[in-house]
C-alpha cells in the first residue's frame, strides 16, 4: 500500500507516494501528469522502495510553479535528503521528469546509482518549438486544461491498430484526461515555458557514468526512437531499449514489458547497491 506524505522541500511543498523496500527508485513524472502515471508500476514495490512525487505545482503538491527544470532536479535530492534516503538512488524519469533525471545525474552523481530516462530526449527547443509552447500556453489561458488534453493525448498514446487494442486502453485515456484536467492552468503555462527554456544536454550527458537504461516506444511521436537512439551514443554506459506498440509512455502503455526491463537492469548493479537502504520510509 502506497503512503502519502506532504513534505515541505526548500521553497515548497511537496506530495509523495512511497512504500516498499530495497534500492530506493524515484519516479518523475512527465507533463502534464502527475503521480498517477505510474500506476502500473506499483507491483514493483515487492522489490524496490518506490518514491513517487508529484512535482512542484502538479497534483496534490501546494506552493510556487516550476521555473526551471534545473529547479526540478534541486527539489528532487532535496525530497530524498528529506525521505532520509541516504544511499544512491535509481532516477527515472518520462520526458519532463526525464529532463529532470538529467539534471540530477550530472549535478548529483553522487546520489545516482542508476538512471532511467523513458521517452525524452537531450536536445533543448527548436525556436519552432519553443513558439508552440507559448502559443499553448496563451490558449490554455483563454480556454482552460480541457485544450490542453485534447491536443495531447492522441500524441501521447501509441495509435497504431495493433495499440489501440491493447488490454487497458481505454482506462489510459481516461487517466491522462483527469490527471491533465486536474492541473492548475498556472501550473502548465510555467511548465510550458520551463520546458521551452531547458538547455541542450548533449555536452553534459557524457559526464555521467552512471548506468543508464534508455527506453523508448516505437510508436512515440513526441521524442521519436532517433532521439534516444542518438543519446545512446552521448551517454558512456547507456543501453537502449525499443517497446512496441508503444507511444510517448511507454510505462503507462506496456508496464508489462517495462516493469521486467527495469528489474533486469537493476539486477546488473553492484550488490552493495542492491542492499541499500532495506527500510520502509
Amino acid at each position: 500500500m502506497m503512503t502519502t506524505h506532504h513534505v515541505s522541500v526548500r521553497d515548497t511543498r511537496l506530495a509523495v507516494h512511497t512504500s516498499g523496500s530495497g534500492i530506493p527508485v524515484l519516479f518523475l513524472h512527465a507533463f502534464p501528469l502527475d503521480h498517477r502515471m505510474w500506476h502500473r508500476q506499483l507491483p514493483l514495490v515487492e522489490h524496490l522502495r518506490l518514491v513517487i512525487p508529484d512535482q512542484r505545482g502538479f497534483g496534490q503538491s501546494t506552493g510556487s510553479t516550476p521555473e526551471s527544470i534545473c529547479q526540478l532536479a534541486h527539489d528532487a535530492v532535496a525530497l530524498l535528503d528529506a525521505l532520509h534516503v541516504t544511499s544512491p538512488a535509481v532516477v527515472c524519469g518520462v520526458s519532463m521528469g526525464g529532463y529532470v533525471a538529467q539534471h540530477v545525474a550530472v549535478r548529483y552523481p553522487d546520489r545516482v546509482a542508476a538512471v532511467v530516462l523513458v521517452d525524452t530526449k537531450l536536445d533543448g527547443d527548436t525556436d519552432e518549438a519553443k513558439a508552440a509552447r507559448a502559443d499553448l500556453a496563451e490558449r490554455v489561458g483563454r480556454v482552460g486544461q480541457s485544450i490542453l488534453a485534447d491536443a495531447m493525448i492522441p500524441k501521447l498514446l501509441a495509435t497504431s491498430s495493433e495499440a489501440r487494442a491493447l488490454p487497458g486502453r481505454d482506462e489510459a485515456i481516461e487517466l491522462l484526461r483527469q490527471s491533465i484536467t486536474s492541473q492548475q492552468v498556472p501550473t502548465i503555462q510555467a511548465a510550458l515555458a520551463t520546458l521551452a527554456g531547458r538547455p541542450d544536454m548533449n555536452d553534459a550527458m557524457p559526464t555521467v557514468m552512471a548506468p543508464t537504461l534508455l527506453v523508448v516506444g516505437a510508436e512515440d511521436v513526441i521524442t521519436p526512437p532517433m532521439c534516444m537512439t542518438a543519446a545512446e551514443t552521448v551517454i558512456p554506459n547507456a543501453r537502449l531499449l525499443e517497446v512496441p506498440l508503444a507511444g510517448h509512455l511507454v510505462p503507462l502503455e506496456r508496464p508489462e514489458i517495462f516493469n521486467a526491463a527495469l528489474l533486469e537492469f537493476l539486477k546488473e548493479l553492484p550488490a552493495e547497491t542492491l542492499a541499500a537502504d532495506r527500510a520502509e520510509p
